[in-house]
């Protein structure tokens, strides 16, 4: 699992830093990949990474504000030109079925592929037997959400060892005791699965919030997760303006990962005012509060370990 950043600004794109667009990449999970925002010319970022449009399943929108949906109707109808067939689903808050639908309708956009868009509020927006992605609104100017994305817990390794030293046959009753079946043997052994696994390997959570000013959903969407990436506009001391935009500081991301028990946050669309040389700053300004702290940049790929590789 890879978090690739494809806009890192906020606002407008710069030379240094397009809008917003993040790629989760799930492709050793499930051969996907989850986009988070699609701010004008991500389509346009994509074409400098290995990325492939045809591989987006799921496009998550934490909000409608240009420079986060602004990319998305020029990189669905691309997905369809590049010969992708495969199902995607757009998730996002109230208006985005219709800026979608209108967009593709006036420009005649044909899609080869099947297209669903699902609009939420608040809650569990998605699970299947892999993942679980739930969603809570922010304090923005307009509606803002932010995403939790938890991977389930995988099953330990079988104790083969263990198995045949207690007499147990290889063979298809494997499969069944790692499957967790309880299975019973010709001799009339009954046999729990439990006492032949190994320790279950904890799933990864990573957090990624929408445009905010610090508040209580951040921190309950961050709570314990792997990776917390989160919006830093402004520098610290600059709370009154972050305020009245209705976003954050870096001080401000760094307390919501410290309230959250978070083991790691990632800074994000930053402000076109701040140089790549002043990053280390804001780096440092996070980091007295909270550790470890990284700030993103256009093509930066962050890998979310899990608990038991870090």
């Amino acid at each position: 699992m890879e978090l690739l950043f494809l806009g890192t600004g906020a606002g407008v794109p710069g030379k240094a830093r397009n809008v917003s667009s993040q790629a989760l990449k799930l492709l050793n999970e499930r051969g996907s990949v989850w986009l988070f925002d699609c701010g004008e010319a991500t389509q346009h970022q994509i074409l400098h990474t290995s990325l492939k449009p045809r591989r987006i399943e799921k496009i998550f929108i934490t909000h409608l504000h240009g420079d986060h949906i602004f990319g998305l109707p020029g990189l669905l109808g691309s997905r369809s030109f590049q010969g992708g067939e495969e199902p995607l689903t757009v998730y996002g808050p109230p208006g985005i079925k219709q800026y979608v639908e209108t967009s593709l309708r006036i420009s005649e956009t044909r899609l080869r592929y099947s297209l669903t868009v699902i609009e939420f509020n608040e809650g569990t927006i998605f699970e299947d037997d892999q993942f679980m992605v739930e969603v809570r609104q922010l304090q923005h100017g307009i509606p803002s959400y932010g995403f939790r994305i938890t991977e389930k817990d995988k099953p330990g390794m079988l104790l083969v060892d263990e198995l045949r030293a207690d007499g147990i046959p290889p063979g298809p009753l494997y499969k069944e005791i790692k499957a967790g079946h309880t299975v019973t043997l010709e001799d009339g052994r009954v046999i729990e699965p439990d006492k032949y696994m190994g320790t279950p390997q904890k799933g990864r959570v990573v957090a990624i919030l929408g445009d905010t000013r610090s508040c209580e959903a951040a921190v309950l969407l961050a709570s314990q997760a792997d990776l917390l990436v989160h919006e830093a506009t402004f520098s610290a001391g600059s709370e009154d303006m972050a305020f009245d935009y209705y976003h954050s500081t870096t001080v401000q991301a760094a307390e919501i990962a410290k309230q959250a028990e978070a083991k790691a946050l990632c800074l994000t669309h930053i402000s076109s005012r701040y140089t790549k040389e002043e990053a280390a700053q804001l780096k440092e300004e996070a980091e007295a509060i909270f550790s470890p702290v990284t700030v993103a940049r256009d093509f930066f790929e962050l890998e979310i370990l899990a608990e038991n590789k870090r």
